[in-house]
């Protein structure tokens, strides 16, 4: 028996996730596009890391998936 994981074996997969808010500028309605085409998948035995600046999104990735935030996914 081999010790590789299928590639179908994912603890958590990923695709294309999106987080927009609506923000209002007056009378215009308006998303921002606080997280936009996020894709990753961890295996049993990886580990991943979120690095990048301060507002990159790295948080609301986090809350998207593990909490209230609901995601949605929009198609321009």
């Amino acid at each position: 028996m081999s010790n590789e994981t299928n590639n179908n074996e994912y603890l958590l997969k990923v695709d294309h996730l999106k987080q927009y808010f609506p923000v209002h500028d007056g009378f215009k309605k308006m998303e921002l596009k606080a997280v936009d085409d996020v894709s990753f998948a961890i295996k049993p035995g990886e580990t991943l890391g979120l690095v990048g600046e301060s507002g990159c999104g790295k948080t609301t990735v986090g809350r998207t998936l593990f909490t209230s935030v609901s995601a949605y996914s929009r198609t321009h």
